[in-house]
């Protein structure tokens, strides 16, 4: 026999760069700090990259949860959250979270498996298989696509977030077959085939002109349709201006804006804290009501500016007689939604920051006086006036907090103080008051939408929600506590669905199904790891935020819906302040 003489290889036993692995990589190019999701036998492929890269991974209990903490974290830090699924009923689960962010135009990245390339659509009954799963997903998407090969993989994250920068943002899902996932990658082009390019002075100058990621941008204004609007202004009598959620990142020429055409103002939800708290010229958010609509009725002219003009924000009564009887201009970044629910005089496709800023260097040189002052103050007056008892002590709580918590964010759920609060809270800057009962409205976002807040802003946040809500989402708690987040969840304790039993009763039905069993909280948040207190007195609270804020877990702040100190706190409410 003879011996061999060939020596033994030097060179280590490299594996090859996976799909998955080469995923992550393009994700942290493109920016991403968090992903929200939960591993399974068919997605631990997309987690062995994550080492390498300085991606933040968290652990939701429910798919629903990691979609809502998606939401809340983009809406909280303008920074785009992304979720690892997996195939089947974790997308299921997801989709609901996923209509939300579609409702409300949040940019959300789903990346989910799907079954091998051979076996996808088969029907032949393998693990997570769904019949379309694409199909499916792409009802609640600006997008769903499918990779199926990884040659195709830098082009599709490239057009999720040309879709989340250049047009009206919304959940994107993107599916790989586990088999994809696993495939080779290594020929297949990587963030870091730029670094010969982005060397030394080529990097200085990519870096100061923006180069080292695609930039994609939504449409600039026509001029000569912002000359025309300017003259449509000039020659208006009593002009309303309209700011919905597409300015919530327009700096403080929204308010240099209204107060150029000299206009009453009303901010949709997701527009709160574009004018400040008690502004000359701001209605806030009350144009549901009917001193609100009024103006708007009568006025002869609305610019309404990134906001659908939908029901959940000038219709939450749900009774139809909101009316637009003026001229009405319209600037949004979707052409489709100019036209739509009511028809655009005048529809500008654009960019609400370029079309705002365009505007006030064109009205800088003209002095409109419409005598809004006045107009406001009466309309002020007569919301006051039809200020019921709780309105004003839910709104005194809310007030109260946010001027006691610095920076405070207030996250809602479909609730009641949430109710109170779209219409007479006043938010110091945006970003500090989103919830789902908007859009699509769903329970149970308040808890994990604000853990997802908390983690993308590092602000102190209140998590405003039911104890019927909350049991949706019960299970999230023992994440917020195993971050060490010291979240407050002030939790409204009404016995039940007491909206919709209210609703109920108005309606002369019988009451099925909504006086549910409320559970014990206290022992229940010990269970979850998170302190518990229930509140009975505006001291009692204040003295507990000075402690809690600064701690390690959550805490639920359970509140009565009829405890005195609530009325007795609405005795020195002011509104629009």
């Amino acid at each position: 026999m003879t011996q061999s003489t060939q020596a033994p290889s030097s060179l280590p036993i490299t594996s090859p760069l996976t799909c998955g692995e080469l995923l992550v990589q393009w994700l942290e190019y493109y920016g991403v700090e968090t992903v929200f999701g939960i591993p399974g036998v068919h997605t631990v492929e997309l987690y062995r990259g994550l080492p390498n890269t300085n991606i933040r991974h968290v652990t939701p209990r429910h798919e629903q949860g990691a979609g809502f903490m998606a939401d809340g974290y983009y809406r909280a830090s303008g920074k785009v959250g992304v979720c690892f699924i997996i195939t089947g009923p974790g997308m299921t689960n997801i989709m609901t979270a996923m209509a939300q962010a579609l409702a409300d135009s949040i940019p959300m990245l789903v990346i989910s498996s799907v079954n091998k390339v051979k076996d996808t659509g088969s029907g032949e009954g393998h693990l997570h298989e769904l019949h379309d799963q694409q199909g499916m997903v792409s009802k609640v998407a600006l997008m769903s696509k499918t990779i199926w090969q990884p040659e195709s993989l830098p082009k599709v994250i490239a057009e999720a977030f040309a879709l989340f920068n250049g047009a009206r943002p919304g959940p994107v899902h993107i599916q790989l077959p586990i088999d994809v996932i696993t495939a080779d990658a290594s020929h297949v082009a990587k963030p870091s085939d730029l670094t010969p390019y982005l060397n030394g002075s080529a990097k200085s100058q990519a870096d100061s002109q923006g180069l080292t990621r695609p930039q994609v941008m939504r449409p600039l204004p026509n001029p000569a349709q912002l000359d025309l609007i300017v003259e449509q202004l000039k020659s208006a009598k009593n002009p309303v201006v309209l700011y919905g959620g597409g300015c919530v990142d327009v700096d403080h020429e929204a308010q240099k804006l209204a107060e150029l055409i000299d206009a009453p103002t009303f901010l949709t939800i997701n527009a709160k804290g574009l004018l400040p708290p008690g502004h000359p010229l701001s209605l806030g958010s009350n144009q549901s009501l009917d001193a609100g609509r009024a103006v708007i009725s009568e006025a002869d002219l609305v610019l309404a500016i990134g906001t659908e003009l939908g029901e959940t924000d000038y219709d939450v009564f749900f009774n139809g007689e909101f009316q637009i009887n003026g001229t009405l201009i319209r600037i949004d970044c979707d052409a489709q939604q100019l036209q739509r629910p009511f028809r655009a005089d005048i529809a500008v496709l654009s960019d609400a920051q370029m079309a705002i800023s365009g505007l006030c260097t064109r009205l800088e040189s003209h002095q409109l006086n419409h005598q809004a002052a006045s107009r406001v103050i009466e309309a002020k007056q007569a919301l006051i006036e039809a200020m019921t008892p709780d309105f004003a002590g839910q709104n005194a709580l809310l007030q109260l907090i946010r001027d006691e918590v610095k920076d405070v964010i207030f996250v809602g759920d479909s609730t009641q103080p949430v109710y109170s609060g779209n219409l007479g809270f006043e938010a110091l800057a945006t970003r500090k008051w989103f919830n789902s009962s908007t859009g699509f409205g769903t329970l149970g976002y308040g808890l994990p939408a604000a853990i997802g807040a908390m983690i993308g802003s590092k602000l102190p946040v209140i998590s405003l929600i039911g104890d019927g809500g909350i049991q949706f989402t019960i299970a999230e708690l023992i994440c917020a506590a195993e971050l060490e987040l010291p979240l407050i969840v002030l939790l409204w304790n009404n016995q039940g669905y007491g909206e919709i039993r209210r609703y109920m009763e108005e309606g002369g039905l019988p009451l099925i199904g909504v006086n549910i069993k409320t559970p014990n909280f206290e022992p229940l948040a010990a269970g979850f790891g998170a302190g518990y207190r229930r509140i009975t007195d505006k001291q009692q609270l204040l003295d507990a935020f000075q402690e809690d804020i600064k701690g390690k877990q959550p805490v639920i702040y359970e509140i009565d819906e009829a405890d005195d100190f609530l009325f007795e706190m609405g005795k020195t409410f002011t509104c629009f302040s």
